[in-house]
This record gives C-alpha cells, structure tokens and sequence, in this order.
C-alpha cells in the first residue's frame, strides 16, 4: 500500500463534509455514544461507492447524465431535509439528556443515506482507486476492495474522534440557549450550502 495513498485518502477524509457535520451534530446533541453511532453510519454509506467503482457501476453513473442527476437531486433534497430537520428541533441537534436505544438504528440509516445519495462519492472512487492498482493486475478487483476497507477504516476513526471532540464540549454548549440556537442556525446553513454546492456540481 503506497504512502500517497494514505495520505491522500487522509486530506480527503478530514476535510469537512456531510458525514463529518452529521456526527459533529449527533456529538454536540447526544453524546459520545450516539456520535460514533453516527460515524458508523456515515462510514457505511460509503460501502456501496466502493462496490459500484469496482463493478464498474460507477463509470455507468458516470456515463449517464439522468441517472446522475436523479441520485444528486434526491441527495440535495436530503441535505435540505437534515437542515430542516437541525432548525425544527427535531434533527441532529436534537439535544436528548438520555439516549434511547432504539433511536440509534434510526441515526445509522441517516448516517448511511447521507453518503448513498451523494454521487460525487462514486466519481471520487472511480477516479482515485484505479490510480493506485494496475487494471491487468491479477486480483486487481480484490485489491481494490482492500483499499477501499482502509479508506473506510480510516474514515470511521476520523469522524469518531470529531464525534468525540464533540461530545467533550457538549455540557458548556448545550446549557447556553444562545450558544446553541447559534450552533442550529451554523449546522442548518451548512446542511444548505452542501447542499447547494451538490445541486451545481457537474459529472
């Protein structure tokens, strides 16, 4: 495994995004427990990229302009719905003072939604996998799949620790109304302008 790999797949998984603010918000709300739910979810969701770039179903979605812009809008309305969802209380930034155990498979589902319906993750993998394993190499599809198992390890562990970081400063947060209030309004806007920025990209 080279070490432009790791590195790269490092800048890429750090870099804020959807899934890191989906954990940040289920940290800040919930807790430590519910933001590594959160992280697994979000991690999961990136299993079917993988799986599409190594069947080839990526350069499909890469080839057909309405199939693209079918799973990019259903990801934009996504990304809408979560805002609405920070705004009205009733979202990520929920605030519960106890988990209840069955809500966590409903955070995993979101978790993995968020990454399903984001196309510009397949084109990503599409891109970035083959330029690290020959096409004619025996094993090549095996050996795509492992990088592709340490691209998601290591996001699990990144977006755990932003979870956590998270969960550290949640009692000095969420006893300030206003703090709060300040920190709906910033994940509600941020949930838009991914949105947004999702809406514009091209293939």
């Amino acid at each position: 495994m080279s070490t432009e790999f790791l590195i790269t797949s490092f800048i890429v998984v750090i870099a804020p995004g959807t899934g890191v603010l989906y954990t940040l918000a289920h940290g800040l709300s919930r807790g430590a427990l519910v933001s590594v739910v959160a992280a697994f979810g979000c991690t999961l969701g990136i299993l079917p990229h993988i799986a599409a770039t190594v069947l080839g179903l990526a350069a499909l979605l890469h080839a057909s302009a309405l199939a693209f812009e079918i799973i990019k809008y259903l990801g934009v309305a996504y990304l809408l719905y979560m805002a609405w969802g920070v705004l009205r209380e009733k979202g990520a930034l929920s605030v519960e003072a106890e988990v209840d155990v069955r809500s966590l498979g409903g955070v995993v589902i979101k978790g993995i939604l968020i990454n399903i319906l984001n196309p510009k993750l397949s084109m990503f993998f599409l891109a970035f996998l083959p330029q690290f394993i020959s096409p004619d190499a025996d094993g090549a599809a095996w050996r795509m799949l492992g990088l592709g198992g340490v691209f998601m390890a290591m996001t699990l562990a990144v977006f755990i620790l932003y979870g956590l970081f998270a969960a550290a400063v949640r009692d000095s947060i969420i006893t300030r109304p206003r703090v709060m209030a300040w920190f709906r309004y910033a994940f509600a806007g941020a949930f838009v302008g991914l949105g947004l920025k999702l809406a514009l990209a091209g293939r």
